[in-house]
């Protein structure tokens, strides 16, 4: 099932209704798992709503809102030139100097489809969590396709399926606001995070199993973000310092995959 490579995609819109359209009619089983809003960045409730992540800074303690267990968190950002450079040194140092081992089993793809940052967050954040896929939809094919493969041979395989570009351009256009053209370069990007497990190693003992990861397809690779307790607090307090902290914008959100709400 294969198509001419769609070089650029229309940019998704960072809203819950849009990305669980898109999972839902990728074959995420909506009664078990669902996309809710972030409201704030600190653990306890003392306020009932904050308009996105940046303005939740002003009104913290949302944190108890999201439903858990948190299985992953989408992130969107703007493409500030001092976030771009961070992120080119990180990538610098991590390819001379490595980082601490990733497991090998968390499904990572390059990113070589122009607006595609939120399926590339979406697909990332369902394939590395413990979520519920229907038989032969189109998630579960893609992912058994990709297991076996490389980073770039995933992103070779999204560039020819049919499997998501169809539904990437209905859920695109199906936002709040008018979706931009395909071939408008925007300034806002989506990352991922999720928890995986801490790969065994013979030199170092080890108490913590779980490590946070960043997964960004225009990244180097997965990136590690230090030992996780509390997937959604650790991510919240790592946004915090190192992407709230480069810029005034306010042109961010969050949005946790995470059980339905009653």
């Amino acid at each position: 099932m294969t198509s001419e490579r769609p070089s650029r995609w229309i940019p998704l819109e960072s809203n819950p209704d849009v990305l669980n359209s898109w999972a839902n009619k990728a074959g995420l089983v909506e009664s078990q798992d669902q996309f809710t809003d972030v409201y704030g960045l600190d653990p306890e409730v003392r306020i009932a709503f904050a308009f996105d992540v940046a303005e939740a800074i002003r009104h913290p303690q949302l944190l108890a809102l999201v439903p858990q267990p948190v299985k992953a968190i989408i992130l969107l950002f703007p493409l500030t030139d001092a976030i771009e450079e961070k992120g080119k040194q990180e990538d610098e140092r991590i390819k001379a100097q490595g980082q601490h081992p990733v497991d090998p089993t968390v499904l990572y793809i390059k990113q070589t489809i122009g607006n595609a940052c939120g399926t590339m967050g979406l697909l990332h954040a369902l394939a590395n969590s413990p979520v519920t896929f229907a038989p032969d939809s189109p998630l579960a094919l893609f992912i058994d396709e990709c297991r076996d493969k490389t980073p770039e041979e995933r992103a070779k395989i999204l560039e020819t399926t049919s499997l998501f570009a169809n539904i990437h351009a209905d859920v695109a256009s199906s936002g709040q606001t008018a979706a931009p053209r395909a071939e408008v370069n925007t300034d806002l990007h989506f990352t991922c995070f999720v928890q995986a497990p801490n790969p065994p190693r013979s030199d170092v003992v080890t108490t913590q199993p779980l490590r946070l990861l960043e997964l960004d397809g225009r990244r180097i690779g997965p990136i590690d973000r230090g030992e996780s307790t509390n997937l959604l607090e650790d991510v919240a307090k790592y946004v915090k310092l190192n992407y709230l902290s480069q810029t005034a914008s306010v042109q961010f959100s969050m949005i946790a995959l995470a059980p339905p709400i009653d």
